[in-house]
């Protein structure tokens, strides 16, 4: 892939939509930083028809005049156009069902009726030189014919674009790419795919549309949102620039740092495993694992970590092998003794499935002078242990403290 993708992030919008999150006025702007800061070219920063307070936040992000497009989103209706008018923004996403279950179910309206509705207010919005989206919700069970006109008479009346929104989350990437794609071949404006996460293939999805056409692609940090969330920016935008080479614009680098900041304000914990930005995504345990890495990080490792600023990490625990103990002993300044190899890594995997958690690097070191203080006190004439004579044996004060990591400095959230 040889052209340009542009995401557009709606952590403030969306995002905030999740259950029980409220970012306060200064938490937005912050994020909003944040955002701009790691390269994303555009944010929907907000819905201005929720009332005075949130115009407000909205016009205090427009005063920062951040180098990103901040577009408001807006329910297709002239109460939300005027809200955005006062927000100051320049940009609107103007949304609409586009399936016959929302129209009827929320607005009571034919697909004519909606085709109008879509004619009036974008051509509004675009006479008053907004650019303007236009939000096709529930895009993905949509009438083909009928997305279609939808998209023509948006392009007709002055939109920039149209967002195809898989509302409820029901697609798959085969079923992605075959309704982008026949939307792409026909559409004369730009495609944005918005996804959501209920059955876990929002990510997926977003890369099968972008594959198929699309060249926006809207996505949250950390993947917030309603129900089970949206495409996750950090995952897009890596796994974009590690599988299609493409160029979203996006410091990856950044994105550890962005994802804590949204932890935070969303007072909602990341979970280790979380894809690219979890605390355990480069650490390495099992004692097969850690001898490949050891000898060539590629053999276990298909995501360099330093590509987003962090590192590989080893840790000992239930499944670690004398490969790894010994690593990690060297960085605490011990050479571990052959001899007792085989009773340290018996003991070091007891540990572990007593504690059910992993040996610290510290802990590794005082069990292994324990075990040789234990051996010279028997008397083992064949052990020389670190500290020369067994009267001597016992912890060093001058060991450098492990690190339990083998690639220079890393992002100081993964320590």
């Amino acid at each position: 892939m040889n052209r340009q993708v542009f995401l557009n992030d709606t952590t403030l919008r969306d995002g905030e939509q999740a259950p029980g999150v409220a970012f306060t006025t200064a938490e937005k702007l912050e994020l909003a930083e944040s955002l701009a800061a790691a390269g994303v070219p555009e944010i929907e920063i907000g819905t201005p028809a929720m009332g005075a307070d949130e115009i407000e936040t909205i016009r205090a992000a427009v005063a920062r005049r951040l180098p990103v497009r901040l577009t408001a989103w807006c329910r297709m209706t002239s109460q939300d156009f005027e809200a955005a008018i006062e927000s100051g923004v320049s940009a609107v996403n103007l949304s609409l069902p586009a399936s016959d279950i929302h129209l009827a179910a929320k607005l009571g309206l034919d697909r004519t009726g909606a085709l109008q509705i879509i004619e009036h207010m974008v051509g509004r919005a675009a006479a008053r030189g907004f650019f303007v989206a236009v939000g096709c919700e529930d895009a993905s069970r949509a009438d083909p014919d009928h997305l279609a006109r939808v998209i023509e008479t948006a392009a007709r009346a002055g939109a920039s674009r149209v967002r195809l929104a898989d509302t409820v989350g029901v697609l798959d990437p085969f079923s992605t790419f075959e309704i982008v794609g026949r939307v792409a071949a026909q559409s004369p404006i730009d495609l944005e795919f918005h996804g959501h996460n209920d059955l876990g293939l929002a990510v997926a999805n977003t890369l099968a549309a972008i594959r198929a056409g699309a060249r926006h692609a809207s996505v949250t940090v950390l993947g917030l949102g309603e129900r089970a969330g949206n495409a996750a920016l950090e995952e897009v935008a890596t796994a974009m620039a590690v599988l299609d080479s493409a160029d979203t614009g996006i410091d990856l680098t950044a994105l550890p740092n962005l994802a804590a900041q949204v932890a935070r304000a969303a007072r909602r914990p990341t979970a280790a495993i979380k894809p690219v930005v979890g605390a355990d995504v480069f650490t390495h345990e099992s004692g097969i694992h850690v001898a490949g890495q050891l000898k060539d990080s590629r053999s276990f490792q298909g995501l360099d970590p330093a590509l987003l600023g962090r590192c590989r990490r080893i840790v000992i625990g239930k499944h670690s092998g004398a490969t790894a103990i010994a690593h990690v002993l060297s960085e605490g300044g011990r050479d571990l003794d052959p001899d007792l190899a085989a009773a340290m890594v018996a003991r070091v995997r007891r540990k572990a499935a007593e504690t059910k958690s992993t040996v610290t690097a510290t802990q590794l070191v005082e069990l292994y002078d324990k075990m040789s203080s234990e051996a010279c006190l028997a008397g083992s004439s064949h052990f020389i242990p670190p500290t020369a004579d067994c009267a001597q044996v016992g912890p060093a004060t001058n060991a450098p403290t492990p690190q339990f990591s083998d690639q220079g400095e890393c992002n100081e959230l993964f320590r």
